[in-house]
């Protein structure tokens, strides 16, 4: 079975945006495939699971919201 799911985040500012992709990017792997698109973040991610899906779509999203927290304090 193969798990599927794409995800959007937008944000307000687009230099955070940059910042928040090229800091997460370096975990992607074979995983996920992240790109920008606007302001928004779009994500796809693939797995040979669903336990396994959700558990990279958490790491994934803990990720961008560290990112996001220590950007907002700069």
């Amino acid at each position: 079975m193969k798990a599927i799911c794409d995800i959007e985040i937008e944000f307000d500012d687009y230099s955070q945006l940059e910042n928040v992709l090229k800091a997460v990017k370096v975990d992607d792997f074979d995983f996920v495939k992240s790109k920008l698109n606007d302001k928004k973040l779009n994500a796809h991610i693939e797995s040979k699971s669903i336990s396994s899906l959700l558990h990279t779509l958490d790491d994934y999203l803990a990720c961008i919201s560290v990112a996001a927290k220590v950007l907002d304090k700069n």
